[in-house]
């Protein structure tokens, strides 16, 4: 089959998008990546060149068929190995016509496009690219693509999303980075077990963000902004960048506590990831990026049960109360636990489908039994809450989520029409009613009695 020649590499885009259900994600230097959903979901980037042409070694006749060079009378190339034609093939065969040839010449160009791209041009999955994260016991992750160009605009006016739109651009210009093209946001918390002397040590935390920006570029202005106050630290291969947080230091004379959080870091993990948080969690991020001490597979599949969430959060409260309170060893002494349980494990995810935004959730509860009795309590709970909300359409929201025990879980399901939620929305954010008081008609002035003095006769 005969591969279409001089096709730009903006209409192949073009014709992936519209024919194939790809959607543009973002651009890494000329390269545009793609994603699609279907089949599988999977990811190409595609050149970004005026005209897309195959390696000679695949068309051995691209030079001497072209009726330029034959009149400037260039020798045809040498037949490669493989690619001669049978001997009892006289002529080439006729190519198909039609859309669909078209489309599967398309199609197989996409692909040896892909095939031609070094793996580094390819953009990873967030899945894959959360797993070179440290542990954590909680994380939050938050997809800002999609909240920000599919949800923010089905809540809010045209033209406030026209001004939102207009504020990326300025931040664009002046920072080098669009929020809306931001792959993903996560939070990461993990607990500490104490020290050898047996004094509890503050959680540490972590700022991961990821998408169409120079990692690098965004260091640099954070410190000329700074000031002078960010000092370089090389760990491994990376350069940990650090600043002192006055005030809190000045706290953390009177509260040891606070000592943890006196001093905050950046740093570039990859060319379009920067992370910002705790030094010793960014060390840590450094190293699990080094292959040492990454995050659990089973926290990242519970996160990312559904990468096309808008935000998801999971945790292990359990496990991060046994390692801060000596359940798990000491920072020099570690051990493991005399229990293994799940009890608490959790996990929480806001999507949307084209009419409801969706609330899943799910808590492990250890066995049946403790399921039911936690569903009963959560239950109660949940029910008296929504009676005390005094708005109306908010008690009718919030009576659509469901309580029920699953096994050893108990598990959480809602669907909020997006109508309702977006009259919602606006209708907190309309501007409030002042009451207009009367004003109390002045009274009138009090006349004392006279009092009449009372002559005495003698």
């Amino acid at each position: 089959m005969k591969l279409p020649r001089d096709i730009s590499g903006a209409e192949l885009v073009k014709v992936l998008c519209r024919d194939f259900g790809y959607t543009q994600v973002h651009q890494i230097g000329s390269h545009i990546v793609l994603e699609t959903e279907s089949p599988a979901h999977h990811r190409l980037a595609v050149p970004n060149h005026d005209s897309l042409r195959m390696h000679p070694k695949l068309d051995p006749a691209s030079n001497c068929k072209s009726k330029r060079n034959r009149e400037a009378g260039y020798p045809a190339p040498r037949p490669i190995a493989g690619l001669r034609r049978p001997a009892n093939q006289t002529k080439p065969n006729p190519p198909l016509k039609g859309k669909s040839t078209v489309k599967k010449n398309l199609f197989l160009l996409s692909l040896l496009v892909v095939v031609s791209l070094p793996v580094s041009i390819c953009a990873q999955t967030p899945t894959s690219s959360l797993a070179n994260l440290p542990e954590a016991d909680t994380l939050v992750y938050i997809n800002p693509q999609r909240i920000l160009n599919e949800a923010v605009p089905r809540v809010m006016p045209e033209k406030e999303v026209a001004e939102m739109r207009s504020a990326f651009n300025m931040v664009k210009q002046n920072v080098g980075i669009d929020p809306s093209k931001i792959d993903y946001i996560v939070i990461a918390a993990r607990f500490k077990r104490p020290t050898a002397d047996l004094n509890f040590q503050a959680a540490e935390f972590m700022v991961v963000v990821s998408g169409d920006m120079s990692a690098e570029s965004l260091i640099t202005l954070a410190r000329m902004a700074s000031g002078g106050k960010l000092t370089d630290e090389k760990y491994g291969s990376k350069t940990l960048s650090l600043m002192t947080i006055d005030e809190i230091a000045k706290h953390a004379e009177k509260v040891p506590l606070l000592k943890a959080y006196s001093q905050v870091g950046i740093v570039a993990l990859n060319p379009t990831t920067i992370a910002a948080g705790t030094p010793a969690y960014l060390r840590a991020a450094i190293d699990a990026g080094d292959g040492n001490g990454r995050i659990a597979p089973e926290s990242l599949s519970s996160l990312m049960r559904d990468p096309n969430v808008l935000i998801s959060v999971a945790g292990s409260p359990w496990g991060a109360f046994a390692k801060s309170f000596g359940m798990l060893g000491t920072e020099g002494n570690a051990h493991p636990a005399r229990c293994e349980s799940r009890l608490g494990d959790f996990y929480g995810a806001l999507t949307m489908d084209a009419t409801n935004f969706r609330l899943r959730g799910m808590m492990n509860a250890d066995n049946p039994d403790t399921a039911k009795i936690i569903n009963n309590l959560l239950g109660g709970l949940l029910q008296h809450g929504i009676s005390e909300i005094p708005d109306k359409q908010a008690q009718a929201m919030l009576k659509g989520v469901t309580l029920a025990p699953e096994g050893n879980e108990v598990v959480l399901q809602a669907d909020f029409p997006q109508q309702m939620v977006v009259d919602l929305i606006r209708r907190e954010m309309m501007p409030k009613k002042q009451d207009t008081v009367m004003p109390m008609p002045p009274k009138p002035p009090v006349k004392r009695p006279v009092k009449r003095r009372v002559r005495r006769t003698g």
